[in-house]
């Protein structure tokens, strides 16, 4: 029988980035990915197109496969020939029940590897600020579950031993059972003054911490419902949030940011907003794809001598303009005592890639500039090349047709919409807990309403801030009767982001 093989990959406690880059690796290449409740969204959507995912997570009182079933599920899969990314939350050592998975495997004869993750044991405690060990504090830290019952007859847990053995006492998965954990480290000699602090949803937007001491934390529990997934932080290393909470104080903490731009575009944009603290969630809403035909660009290209000038307007144009002279078996060289024209910093950036420099950069990223610039140049008597996205405006051809220049419009790119589910995005919206939606042009404006039902939309997006990225995106939204919050002065994903921060900052 062919075998495939099945990797228990670590996923960190719920902020993507926390993946290890050997468990990413391995869950781009996988056939079939079985995962979690806290699974990052961000992360299955790194799942290599084709790929199966397999949800098995697990709630309080809710399951929706047992272990057991997890187990055969992982060997029948594997048992096929497929390669299987099991994702599971934290660490699959660290109360993951990995070992349970890796013994069934072992059992079957089914090959597998262990790759550790970042565990919420460590990395929500240093979220929170609180580091489990320091030299004027402790040097010992232990990590218990909450999931055994401390009243029952046959606790593993020493409680005697470890009320006071550990300087700092670390409890994940024990919401249900806290009361009692109190009581047993206060009856068995932890003072009732030792600070702690509960810690929810670490590493994420909803991430809320509670800081006081272990005498008042059962009145806090009265007074508040303080719902799973948490973590218990018991010691004096608790002390240490004050000075030391990075990540609740980021601008964008506690904010979830929705950004529609193509799949391939959005990391970058995700990774500056990310940086200041907020949490995105990736809904790409646009696909860049090559034209349904080539023969326009193809035979702009062979007559690249005839032209004055090129124009681009994007950073797609320049890619797929660039590849397609590669396709032909031309270099940059064939563009010698032409002149080019970019509409804004990106799109130079993706010229200079290509070893390749702006003759015209316009100040403002948008057509009405680059005609500006042009009429101080001259524009009657010159032919252009405008190598661009099916679809998009006109306003810059007809207006060097009008002004005595020559122009060819040719389609070096579309964008369609894409085929994703909105329905995760959908909820949360209804639940109030996407705070900002970003849109980067016209399209993703256009799509993002098509795919989430305009009818009710407006109910959906109620309270929610809109960012978009310039004046003709911004346009393009208000004409569907949506109101944009944010707007940078300067038409980049940068100064986007930075908007977004001023806003938030100053609301």
């Amino acid at each position: 029988m062919v075998r495939g093989k099945v990797y228990l990959i670590g996923a960190g406690p719920g902020d993507p980035g926390l993946i290890t880059v050997k468990g990413l690796e391995r869950l781009r290449g996988a056939d079939v990915v079985v995962y979690d409740y806290l699974a990052s969204p961000r992360l299955l959507a790194q799942a290599r197109p084709g790929a199966r995912l397999i949800y098995v997570g697990k709630q309080a009182g809710r399951h929706s496969l047992s272990q057991e079933e997890i187990n055969q599920l992982l060997i029948a899969e594997a048992s096929e020939g497929k390669v299987v990314a099991r994702l599971k939350g934290g660490d699959p050592f660290i109360f993951g029940r990995g070992g349970e998975e890796a013994e069934a495997l072992a059992a079957a004869g089914v090959p597998f590897e262990v790759i550790p993750g970042v565990s919420s044991a460590t990395a929500v405690p240093a979220y929170a600020g609180i580091p489990l060990t320091h030299r004027r504090y402790t040097s010992s830290v232990a990590f218990i579950t909450g999931h055994e019952d401390p009243a029952k007859d046959d606790s593993s847990i020493d409680w005697p031993k470890l009320a006071t053995g550990a300087g700092t006492l670390v409890f994940l998965m024990g919401m249900a059972q806290l009361p009692k954990i109190v009581d047993r480290l206060l009856e068995h000699g932890r003072s009732r003054e030792t600070p702690a602090a509960l810690i929810r949803w670490g590493t994420l937007a909803e991430q809320e911490t509670w800081v006081g001491n272990l005498g008042g934390l059962r009145e806090e529990l009265n007074r508040r419902e303080f719902k799973p997934p948490a973590i218990l932080v018991v010691g004096e290393v608790v002390n240490l949030r004050e000075k030391l909470n990075w990540f609740e104080s980021k601008p964008l903490f506690g904010k979830r940011i929705l950004v529609t731009r193509s799949r391939e575009q959005a990391s970058a944009f995700a990774e500056l907003l990310e940086a200041y603290g907020a949490e995105v969630l990736e809904f790409p809403t646009i696909e860049i794809l090559p034209p349904e035909s080539w023969e326009g660009l193809d035979a702009a290209i062979g007559r690249l001598t005839n032209y004055h000038w090129i124009i681009f307007t994007s950073a797609n144009g320049v890619e797929f303009f660039m590849r397609r002279l590669s396709f032909h078996g031309r270099d940059v060289r064939e563009l010698k005592g032409i002149r080019i024209c970019a509409i804004g910093p990106a799109t130079a950036e993706a010229l200079g890639k290509w070893g390749l420099r702006a003759d015209l950069l316009p100040s403002e990223y948008r057509a009405e500039a680059i005609l500006e610039g042009l009429a101080a140049i001259a524009i009657k008597g010159q032919r252009f090349l405008l190598p661009r996205a099916q679809g998009a405006r006109d306003v810059l051809p007809k207006e060097i047709s009008r002004r005595g220049g020559e122009i060819d419009v040719v389609t070096a790119y579309r964008t369609v919409k894409a085929g994703v589910d909105p329905q995760r995005v959908k909820e949360l919206l209804g639940e109030g807990k996407i705070h900002a939606i970003t849109f980067t042009s016209s399209s993703t404006v256009t799509n993002f309403l098509d795919l989430l039902n305009r009818e009710h939309l407006q109910d959906l997006l109620q309270g929610v801030t809109i960012a978009s990225i310039g004046p003709i995106t911004a346009e393009a939204a208000r004409q569907q009767g949506i109101k944009t919050d944010i707007q940078p002065t300067e038409y980049t994903i940068p100064a986007l982001a930075e908007a977004i921060v001023d806003y938030f900052r100053k609301d």
